[in-house]
């Protein structure tokens, strides 16, 4: 084995053993193993260690799946990204690779009921979930439940607490929330809790235009939607056509085509 290869192996065991905190025998692990000789036995060594991290991985991914409340068949392989315009499937493939969560950026889904809002939203949290990312899926109505239930029990800020530790909280259906003043106020903190420091991504049939009718106070509607859409990607899927709408299209074009063939025998 050259110099080089010996190097790099002995740099990368040493990285999968602080990865694994075991700091001494990141110091000690390779050069023990050239001192006596053993050279030869650090690929194999370097191979287990990497098998080791990959596992390690894999049982990360799948606890944050489970975490998550992701709904379990709308991933990015099942999104038809053929029924979007170019510009909006860029968008979503980009959104994939989580880059955002860096910046802790927003991501803001506008569309009619049956567009592919969720799916979308759904798929891109899967896709960073896959990544090692912390996820949590949520329909708006029932968190801000579980916020009100929290403040009446004095526990407001503990529940906050522990939603900060999700990267990614997809909020979906935000034009669902019962808008009393209760609910408007622990909706409002929550997006203030999370601004700058945490992304939301959030779905809405509801244009920012009648943001209003979920929180009703005018200035609480500015002061929300301007922590929404600083630093924030927005998905407009208005040229989309609803499922029941291409299921529709499909079956008068089934029809015609039955008419026509009946018509020519």
């Amino acid at each position: 084995m050259n110099a080089k290869k010996r190097t790099e192996i002995l740099e990368r065991l040493a990285e999968l053993c602080i990865a694994f905190k075991l700091p001494m025998m990141a110091q000690q692990l390779g050069p023990r193993f050239v001192e006596a000789g053993h050279d030869d036995v650090l690929p194999l060594l370097l191979e287990l260690y990497e098998l080791e991290a990959g596992e390690r991985r894999q049982r990360r991914v799948d606890r944050l799946r489970r975490a998550s409340r992701l709904p379990i068949g709308k991933t990015y392989d099942t999104l038809d990204l053929s029924r979007f315009p170019k510009p909006l499937a860029g968008k979503v493939r980009e959104l994939t690779t989580g880059e955002f969560l860096e910046r802790a950026d927003n991501v803001l889904c506008f569309g009619l009921p049956g567009v592919g809002k969720t799916h979308a939203a759904a798929a891109i949290g899967h896709a960073v979930v896959a990544q090692g990312h912390s996820v949590l899926f949520t329909p708006t109505f029932r968190l801000v439940q579980e916020l009100l239930i929290a403040k009446r029990e004095l526990k407001l800020n503990r529940v906050l607490r522990a939603l900060d530790m999700f990267e990614l909280l997809i909020l979906d259906d935000i034009g669902y929330v019962q808008q009393g003043r209760d609910e408007v106020d622990v909706l409002f903190t929550l997006m203030s809790e999370r601004y700058e420091r945490r992304s939301m991504l959030i779905t809405s049939n509801v244009v920012f235009s009648e943001w209003n009718r979920i929180f009703t106070d005018p200035l609480t509607t500015a002061a929300a939607i301007d922590r929404v859409v600083h630093h924030s990607v927005i998905l407009e899927f208005a040229e989309v056509t609803t499922f029941r709408g291409e299921a529709a299209r499909k079956r008068a074009g089934k029809k015609n085509a039955e008419s026509t063939e009946t018509e020519a025998t």
